[in-house]
């Protein structure tokens, strides 16, 4: 809004560009998300923007920068689980955590704070705390029955951290909670289940596929064999040396009627049975 027409259309399209792209093509989107910064860097929703389009691209230092001026500019801290997790991906669990224990996370809403909850356990495990990482994630959004956005997250990382640590069967009791809560697929739940079940998919599509190329390679050997049969025996009734030789003309050797042939020999038997 605070953009001339012309140019905020323009940052608008780059924008958009951004969030159709950021979960399939993420460098696309990434690049995208440098033009409207480019443009309009002073915009606190550019941004926002540029920020998650780095972050997709694992570039953590860039999107912390713009996280950090996003938040400069809006002065809310909705975005502090998502910078606590790039310090994780700069190699610094221990600031994360840190992030974790300060007054800004109590001015989140209840996502924001499950968003938080599954950063500082990620921390944990960078630092190889295994059982601390479980201990976080415990918590009354974990042990609720009830469905909300963050829910098949939050119940898988706890299985994911379980399996870590060795406990198995608590670990397969969780994915299966997981998958309860997961509707929409989100994650590989239903795959890490039948893992632990020794359970392994075939994709039988990809085998029909893969018979159907080999067909094809196996007519096309048999075409070049043939080819090369046909030009092994031109080459041995045509000798260049030969004074009478004439080379076949390209596409001459279709024009030749083996029942012509055929009809003449018998024609020249005929006669000779007369005689």
């Amino acid at each position: 809004m605070s953009l001339p027409k012309g140019l905020a259309e323009e940052v608008s399209k780059n924008l958009v560009m951004v969030a159709r792209l950021i979960d399939e093509e993420p460098e696309q989107a990434y690049a995208y998300s440098r033009i409207a910064l480019r443009l309009a860097s002073r915009v606190a929703a550019v941004r926002e923007a540029a920020g998650f389009a780095a972050y997709a691209t694992q570039k953590y230092s860039e999107a912390l920068a713009e996280f950090r001026a996003a938040k400069r500019m809006t002065g809310s801290v909705e975005l502090w689980p998502v910078m606590a997790d790039c310090e994780r991906g700069l190699g610094r669990p221990e600031r994360a955590l840190t992030m974790a224990g300060e007054p800004e996370v109590a001015k989140l809403d209840k996502a924001g704070q499950v968003e938080m909850r599954l950063v500082a356990a990620g921390a944990r495990r960078d630092l190889g705390q295994l059982d601390a990482a479980i201990v976080t994630l415990q918590s009354p959004e974990l042990a609720s029955s009830s469905v909300q956005p963050w829910t098949a997250r939050l119940r898988y990382a706890y299985a994911d951290a379980l399996l870590a640590a060795g406990r198995e069967d608590e670990a397969r009791e969780w994915f299966g909670k997981t998958l309860e809560a997961d509707k929409d697929g989100a994650t590989d739940a239903s795959d890490r289940l039948a893992e632990l079940d020794g359970v392994e998919f075939v994709d039988a599509m990809h085998e029909d596929e893969a018979d159907e190329v080999d067909e094809e390679d196996d007519e096309a050997d048999a075409a070049e064999v043939a080819a090369a049969e046909r030009a092994s025996d031109q080459a041995e009734y045509y000798d260049e040396d030969d004074e009478e030789y004439e080379p076949l003309d390209e596409g001459s050797e279709a024009d030749i009627d083996v029942t012509d042939e055929v009809v003449a020999d018998l024609d020249d038997d005929r006669a000779d049975d007369k005689a």
